[in-house]
């Protein structure tokens, strides 16, 4: 099974781009972020066309998470609990029917946190702290658990082309990085990190200052998998050739390949 993460930037701009994609890669389940719309108005027969059962999150103009499974989705939750203020649309979790048993995937789209000075990053911090309240929960479980999606964090130096460029913004903060690390020690696999440590794997590139020609990249997508999920991981690709496609996102597709 082929379980994909990808931060689209706008579905009305990129629908093509993102029917292209799934025919040529044809993912199992696709996790979306910043869909950019209201449920409503989100082109599901586009997806149902090509066999995907479609979940939304939605919220018009910016945000937004989806779903996509070409099994069918058992059950539904929308909204990171904890903060009953929170409107925006940044999480969704799903349950959905393999083969070997259930497994819960999450499409989560981070809050950014810039600028510092602002209320953006205590914002994100604090969404931090109750994904990993609600991370420890599930846990307990003890089932196939995927957390995917736009961390807009980078974890690590080998994460990015230049670290020092990055010095000070919320993506690369000591906070960010610590909140990051604190939820993989409740028991999360780094999907990437346990397949390959090489650095210079990217899975951003800015749309400013030829940061895709240069290879000016940073890694900030990633798939958390609970135990119970690592012991069915596979393998994981990065389909970065997607970033030099018409009118790309400045995201590319994260895959993992699970024994489910």
């Amino acid at each position: 099974m082929k379980i994909a993460t990808w931060n689209i930037n706008g579905i009305k701009a990129r629908l093509d781009t993102v029917l292209s994609w799934l025919e040529q890669a044809r993912p199992d389940i696709a996790c979306l972020q910043e869909i950019k719309s209201v449920d409503e108005n989100f082109p599901r027969e586009a997806f149902e066309a090509l066999g995907y059962n479609v979940e939304t999150h939605g919220q018009k103009g910016f945000n937004g998470v989806a779903i996509l499974s070409r099994r069918p989705i058992d059950e539904v939750g929308r909204g990171l609990p904890g903060a009953d203020d929170d409107i925006q649309a940044r999480f969704m979790e799903a349950v959905i029917s393999t083969a070997d048993g259930a497994v819960r995937i999450v499409s989560l789209y981070l809050p950014n946190g810039n600028p510092i000075a602002s209320d953006k990053f205590p914002y994100k911090l604090a969404w931090m702290e109750r994904l990993e309240a609600w991370a420890r929960e599930r846990l307990a479980l003890e089932e196939p658990l995927i957390l995917a999606g736009d961390y807009n964090v980078i974890p690590m130096p080998q994460d990015c082309h230049d670290p020092a460029a990055w010095e000070g913004d919320a993506l690369y903060r000591p906070e960010s990085r610590a909140a990051f690390r604190r939820l993989a020690n409740c028991g999360f696999t780094d999907a990437l990190r346990a397949c390959d440590e090489a650095a210079g794997i990217y899975t951003f590139w800015d749309y400013q200052a030829g940061a895709w020609q240069k290879n000016h990249g940073i890694r900030i997508d990633h798939l958390m998998l609970s135990p119970e999920a690592a012991d069915r991981l596979r393998g994981v690709s990065v389909d970065s050739h997607v970033r030099s496609w018409e009118k790309p996102s400045d995201h590319v597709p994260v895959i993992a390949h699970m024994a489910l």
